[in-house]
């Protein structure tokens, strides 16, 4: 296929937009009520969301990956992150802003998007980032949530008194939490060289197809809630970073790591995707910038019509 066309970018998209407009008007039609909503989000983030990063993690040998491409990756994303919550403040809300700015929709968008541009080279090396993209982005930035909500808790008179304190304190909320956990258990399972049992595997598989559709109909219900009146500035400037930015940053990172062709192309273009839905259910966690995160997974998201189109036409 040739890869300046931007019939990939339309049919992985599409269903996507879709999704989130169907919630939408569900939302708008009250068929689920605001009580429904939180009861939703934890559905996703204690059960879906687990059961897809321990199945995923349960197959990966850290051996056999490359680490090249995820070092190119991974050292931009962090780069862009520190910078925008340097500008923004060390608080949750300026947590959320730089995590959205920098965590890619890898699943839902990259996977179908990769397969038909690039075919199965370019997925095996999306998959390889797949792999451990929530284990190192989520586990960090679950940290350093984690971090700035004990420093708030102390600033507020109601936290541990010293840095040790804190700290402590946000390494076991860090390890007993519904992220980082199913991601090391996987890992560790995955070492072993078993494969999962099929009456484990099946329910685990039936779960983690549940949490794409399940959690961008809950953006849509919450958009519905939405009012974006003075949210276009911070919305504006969080699709410019994730659509825009974030790919330059990867694509100089593969210059000066040396990284060339494929690679370094399924790099950036996964770099260009939207926010992914898992930024939302972080807001929805730590009750910070919820209104700003989903009208940024809607805007970037319909924007990526645009802005994939065009990072792809030029890398090609």
């Amino acid at each position: 296929m040739n890869v300046s066309s931007p019939q990939p970018v339309l049919v992985s998209l599409t269903p996507v937009v879709l999704l989130i407009v169907l919630g939408f008007v569900v939302g708008r039609l009250q068929w689920i009520r605001d009580s429904a909503v939180r009861d939703l989000s934890n559905l996703v983030f204690l059960v879906l969301i687990p059961a897809l990063l321990f199945r995923t993690m349960s197959s990966v040998r850290v051996q056999q990956l490359d680490t090249l491409p995820l070092l190119v990756y991974f050292s931009a994303a962090f780069v862009l992150f520190g910078l925008v919550l340097a500008f923004q403040g060390f608080h949750r809300r300026g947590v959320a802003l730089a995590l959205a700015s920098v965590f890619s929709n890898t699943v839902m968008i990259g996977i179908p998007l990769v397969e038909l541009a690039y075919g199965t080279e370019g997925l095996v090396t999306l998959l390889t980032l797949v792999s451990v993209h929530a284990l190192v982005l989520l586990t960090v930035i679950t940290i350093v949530f984690e971090l700035a909500v004990a420093r708030e808790a102390r600033a507020a008179g109601q936290g541990a008194s010293s840095l040790w304190g804190t700290a402590w304190g946000a390494v076991k909320s860090t390890v007993i939490h519904p992220i980082p956990l199913p991601i090391l258990c996987g890992l560790l399972y995955a070492q072993t060289g078993w494969a999962l049992p099929v009456v484990v595997d099946k329910p685990l598989q039936l779960l983690a197809n549940a949490f794409g559709p399940i959690a961008l109909l809950l953006v849509g219900v919450t958009m519905s809630r939405t009012r974006v009146t003075g949210l276009w500035r911070d919305t504006l400037l969080v699709t410019l970073l994730k659509n825009l930015a974030l790919p330059a940053c990867v694509g100089l990172s593969g210059w000066l790591w040396g990284l060339q062709g494929l690679p370094w192309t399924v790099m950036v273009v996964s770099a260009a995707l939207p926010v992914g839905a898992n930024v939302f259910l972080f807001a929805q966690r730590y009750q910070v910038a919820e209104d700003l995160v989903t009208a940024s997974v809607g805007v970037t998201t319909a924007a990526a019509l645009l802005s994939l189109t065009a990072v792809i036409w030029l890398i090609s």
